[in-house]
């Protein structure tokens, strides 16, 4: 079971790496945010397979398949390239793609994903001297594309346990000498995050800290415009205003005495290469990628600060969770009164100084909407899709790749909010087009995905965890 701290979950984070705040719901006032999972670092939108050759799988039958690097384009600057790690399913055309620890994606539970990382370190475009590749591999002659099949047809091997081979000779050896070599490495650190991604407090008090993670020399930091109006200041911990820090840097949000009742946004922003073995999820179901190279990008973190006078101070976050397969909701109270809050029609207490965890099920492949409700009109939604499993461990879907690519797409009522009584509806919404995933222009890898709409009863188990909140936030 993976540690976790109180309030060690994930941000809302947009492709800019603002979040829009409304005040707090403490005393008569109210927030209410629909936020996106996320834990910062790069987004960036897919382009497309651009350096590949012919791979076959042997599923069922053989079928020819492109394999090879794929290229995004970063948001506000830069472009990363990126090999499948989820081979059966789709891509989706110009998807939107996100910044992953490995815990929330179908590397969470690969004893070998850290071969993947070894691969990517030593072999193609990390190592772009194709000759020297090609020597320790044996294989002859390498040219990119074929350096590139070879590289994703062994990262399969590890990402999907799948029955592959490169078509060209020289890139099958050179598939077979990192399968042969690779070992674990550990999971490169976020390229920036900011934890915790949610603070509480009372008005007068500094509110944190919020330590800065990052691979970047620095970072700017930034307050939302709210905040800055208001009088709140971001500083150290010697109570200094700053407006950048670096890795390990810890920030406050200095809240006067005399400040409403409200929240505030802190962003961090910063130009870097992503470290190489970088995860990539995207929300409309396109297939998980992993970081294989990176120009220098723009890359963003956010985390939120509430605030009060008085009474329940909540700060509410969620991040998936693909050991217990469902998604992590933690509210913590700095308050000075209990906070009760409804999640899916049940109602849960956290008395002041604590912070509790409930783990909400959802279903491999489920797009998932739901809020946290408290007094006084608060409330937070979350949405996102869980992707915690390739297809071909057992998970749904089709085990075998197709010939055609079609829409995949599903409705439901009410956009998947929560209900009164004692049901939950889940939108299973996909969308769009999909687009040749893993192939060349002639052999699309595999078939539209229908995704049911999944109706999440009122009896269904949950997962509470109780804990204090930590004391240094």
């Amino acid at each position: 079971m993976k540690r976790r701290g109180a309030a060690r979950l994930a941000a809302a984070v947009l492709a800019s790496g603002l979040v829009a705040v409304g005040a707090l719901a403490g005393a008569g006032t109210a927030a209410a945010d629909d936020v996106p999972s996320g834990n910062g670092g790069a987004t960036a939108t897919l382009s497309g397979l651009k350096t590949f050759d012919k791979a076959v799988i042997h599923d069922k039958g053989d079928q020819e398949v492109g394999a090879g690097l794929f290229e995004m384009a970063v948001d506000n600057g830069g472009s990363i390239q990126t090999y499948c790690i989820d081979l059966h399913n789709p891509t989706q055309s110009k998807a939107k793609y996100e910044e992953k620890p490995w815990s929330q994606t179908s590397l969470a539970n690969n004893r070998e994903a850290g071969k993947i990382n070894w691969i990517l370190q030593n072999s193609y475009p990390q190592v772009n001297d194709l000759a020297e590749l090609a020597s320790k591999a044996g294989s002859g002659a390498l040219t990119e594309k074929t350096a590139a099949a070879g590289t994703q047809v062994a990262i399969w091997r590890f990402s999907d346990k799948a029955k592959v081979d490169a078509v060209d000779p020289a890139a099958e050896k050179l598939a077979d000498y990192l399968e042969k070599s690779a070992r674990n490495l550990a999971e490169p650190k976020a390229s920036l995050s900011l934890d915790p991604p949610a603070v509480s407090g009372k008005a007068g008090e500094r509110l944190g800290p919020v330590s800065v993670r990052t691979n970047a020399e620095s970072v700017t930091l930034t307050p939302s415009a709210e905040a800055a109006g208001s009088g709140v200041k971001l500083v150290d911990k010697s109570g200094k205003t700053i407006t950048s820090a670096a890795n390990g840097s810890e920030v406050y949000v200095d809240v006067p005495s005399d400040a409403a009742d409200g929240s505030a946004t802190l962003t961090a922003q910063a130009a870097t290469k992503v470290p190489v073995g970088r995860a990539f999820s995207s929300d409309t179901k396109s297939q998980t990628q992993i970081l294989a190279g990176s120009s220098e990008s723009t890359v963003s973190a956010s985390a939120t600060a509430h605030w009060a006078e008085k009474g329940a101070v909540p700060a509410v976050t969620a991040e998936k969770d693909c050991a217990e397969g469902g998604v992590d909701v933690t509210a913590t109270n700095k308050g000075d009164e209990a906070f009760t809050f409804t999640l899916l029609n049940q109602k849960y207490t956290v008395e002041a100084g604590q912070s509790k965890t409930v783990t909400v099920p959802v279903n491999e492949d489920q797009s998932y909407k739901f809020s946290v409700r408290g007094p006084n009109g608060f409330q937070k939604t979350f949405s996102g899709v869980l992707d915690c499993k390739t297809t071909g461990s057992g998970t749904g879907g089709s085990d075998t790749p197709s010939s055609k690519a079609g829409p995949a797409s599903a409705g439901g009522t009410g956009g998947g909010e929560v209900f009164s009584g004692d049901t939950t509806a889940v939108d299973a919404t996909a969308g769009g087009d999909l687009a040749e995933t893993g192939s060349s222009s002639s052999t699309p890898l595999i078939a539209g995905i229908a995704i049911a709409l999944v109706v999440v009863g009122g009896g269904a188990i949950f997962f509470v965890r109780k804990k204090k909140a930590p004391s240094g936030e």
